[in-house]
């Protein structure tokens, strides 16, 4: 888990109306930093359950058109959360140099 400091920005690992970014601001050891933190364990966890499935389907030479379609949206998603995770990890480390 990230050590906060009061003031830090922390963009939250979902999106508000019309897909723009959410901000907490605090010191991390609120109700939703809580709740954010389980959220991006579970989109973590999700991203690697969906690599592994990935590797089977994509060595599966009998896969069709449709199932890697499929895959390929659930990974776009997934790389979506992980890539707004590693966006917020970012934003955490520069906020102390930045004051």
């Amino acid at each position: 888990m990230t050590e906060y400091r009061a003031g830090t920005v922390r963009l939250l690992p979902w999106a508000g109306e019309g897909g723009k970014h959410c901000y907490l601001v605090g010191d991390g050891t609120g109700h939703l930093s809580r709740v954010a933190d389980r959220v991006e364990s579970v989109q973590l966890g999700m991203s690697a359950g969906l690599l592994d499935h990935a590797a089977d389907l994509l060595s599966d030479r009998r896969a069709t058109a449709d199932q890697l379609h499929f895959l390929a949206a659930r990974l776009t998603e997934a790389l979506t959360d992980v890539h707004r995770i590693a966006v917020s990890r970012g934003l955490e480390r520069r906020a102390p140099a930045e004051k």
